[in-house]
């Protein structure tokens, strides 16, 4: 079901999350809520899914400020009762500092379960007489299937959300809540603008918002893509530490 669901979305600035956003405004979705840390960018956001004919509540936020989130969560589900929640912000980390490491970890990590637990919160407060849907996803990363030398920080953190939304998933089941756990390639983003190592299978945004809506409309646990570049990472992530070692010894220092 797509049409007339209540969707929040976190990270809707730019990248994936834009381009989730402007996917359910144009397929029916009755309210979005969407949040991003740049003013500017998520009111083009904003206006742009508008414009396609959905009501749209946007409001600036950290997700790593875990108050904020809950408040926020809390009064979206009150304006209307939520039926999606995607934890999407992300940023990447860049140069191994140890700021941005400590940042990565912040936004990644600590994001998703700020904005995940008070979705769960939410939808377990909702009587039982009430039968809308009720999914959660959440936005993990081929870079999550096996620690990268060229971003540990930004592998590790995504890999804590893929273990997590899939330990999760069985979970939430019993409860009648969908868990998805998305894991794209590399999608056009403000993060791989930033990257200088090789990109193969690149994706606009908009081609991955469509594969992401189908995969959480028809439940699929694991939401992973381009399919070529799943087999490999899941192929060197099965492989003797010896072999991967070789293998990962041989990419390009980032720039």
């Amino acid at each position: 079901m797509m049409k007339n669901i209540n969707v929040l979305i976190t990270g809707a600035s730019s990248g994936i999350g834009e381009a989730l956003a402007e996917y359910y405004a144009a397929n029916g979705a009755a309210r979005l809520f969407i949040c991003g840390r740049n003013a500017e960018r998520l009111e083009k956001v904003r206006a742009s899914c508008v414009a396609l004919g959905a009501e749209v509540f946007a409001e600036v936020l950290d997700v790593a400020d875990s108050k904020a989130m809950a408040e926020w969560v809390a009064r979206c589900n009150d304006i209307a009762p939520l039926n999606l929640a995607i934890a999407n912000a992300g940023t990447g980390t860049v140069n191994e500092t140890d700021d941005s490491i400590r940042n990565t970890f912040a936004t990644n990590v600590n994001g998703v379960i700020n904005t995940v637990l008070p979705v769960l919160q939410a939808y377990r407060a909702r009587p039982a007489q009430y039968a809308e849907d009720k999914a959660v996803a959440v936005v993990s990363s081929m870079a999550g299937y096996h620690g990268l030398p060229t971003c540990p920080a930004y592998s590790a953190s995504k890999a804590c959300v893929k273990a997590w939304g899939e330990a999760l998933r069985p979970v939430l089941k019993r409860e009648g809540i969908r868990m998805s756990v998305i894991c794209p390639g590399f999608v056009r983003s403000r993060i791989t603008d930033q990257n200088t190592c090789p990109m193969p299978f690149f994706m606009e945004a908009p081609q991955a918002a469509k594969i992401i809506v189908e995969g959480i409309k028809a439940n699929k646990g694991i939401i992973a893509f381009p399919w070529p570049l799943r087999f490999v990472v899941c192929l060197v992530s099965v492989l003797p530490n010896c072999v991967s070692d070789l293998l990962y010894g041989r990419l390009p220092p980032k720039a």
